[in-house]
């Protein structure tokens, strides 16, 4: 699971760098609001929602900012999205997933198109790439919850498939379908998370050197820049050489 570390490790180095945070907020929000408006405006009630929630507050999302994404679920006027998977190759065969939400399929397929191919990768169709990746449920927690033995203990008791320790933090992963059931029972030993969510995690993994890496990070910058993409995902391998020049 190195890329998957790496990938996660660089994405936490630029969420600190980021200075635009109102764009993401605007995403986690986007996110409450579908999952409330698909299930039960109670997070207690949908385990959706629960989740979308708990990754917003992880951010620091205002708690009026989520309160205010529910109430828009309940509203008549609330907007309708669709959720899309697009899936392609980037710089050096990379295998990236892009999931996104829209209210306009044709504009965000064209920019998604636009974006691959100026950053020197190529779009292709549903199902390209995915099956090079498992679609898991991730929960993490603060490197000072405990240390390795005791949290394999308590996620081999949750039901948990496998655990991930580093000085970063601790990542527990388990079936998709069983992502609720494994981060409630957690939250009973350990306490509560920092974040729940659905990952894809790759099974094999491409490895780049800092050219590579840089051609990588701008095409997922751009993505993620782009209001419709909630988040994007790749199969990266990089050495800590080329981590610590990035």
């Amino acid at each position: 699971m190195a890329g998957h570390s790496k990938w996660a490790n660089i994405q936490h180095r630029k969420g600190r760098q980021d200075a635009v945070r109102s764009k993401l907020f605007s995403k986690l929000a986007k996110e409450i609001t579908v999952a409330a408006k698909l299930g039960d405006p109670d997070p207690e009630k949908n385990p959706r929602l629960r989740m979308a929630v708990k990754e917003a507050k992880s951010v620091s999302v205002p708690k009026d900012v989520i309160d205010r994404a529910i109430k828009k679920s309940q509203g008549g006027d609330a907007d309708s999205y669709d959720e899309i998977r697009y899936e392609g190759y980037g710089p050096g065969g990379v295998a990236v997933i892009v999931e996104a939400m829209t209210d306009n399929r044709n504009r965000t397929a064209s920019t998604v198109r636009s974006t691959f191919a100026k950053c020197g990768g190529n779009l292709g169709e549903t199902g390209s790439v995915s099956f090079m990746f498992e679609r898991k449920g991730q929960v993490t927690y603060h490197v000072s919850i405990g240390d390795e033995d005791t949290v394999m203990m308590a996620a081999l008791e949750a039901g948990a498939e496998d655990v991930e320790s580093s000085e970063d933090g601790h990542a527990i992963f388990c079936a998709d379908t069983d992502l609720n059931e494994v981060s409630s029972a957690l939250e009973a030993q350990l306490g509560e998370s920092e974040s729940a969510k659905l990952i894809w995690l790759p099974q094999t993994t491409t490895e780049l050197d800092l050219e590579g890496m840089e051609k990588l990070m701008k095409l997922i910058d751009t993505l993620e820049d782009d209001d419709d993409v909630q988040r994007v995902t790749a199969n990266f391998e990089v050495s800590d050489e080329v981590m610590a020049a990035m």
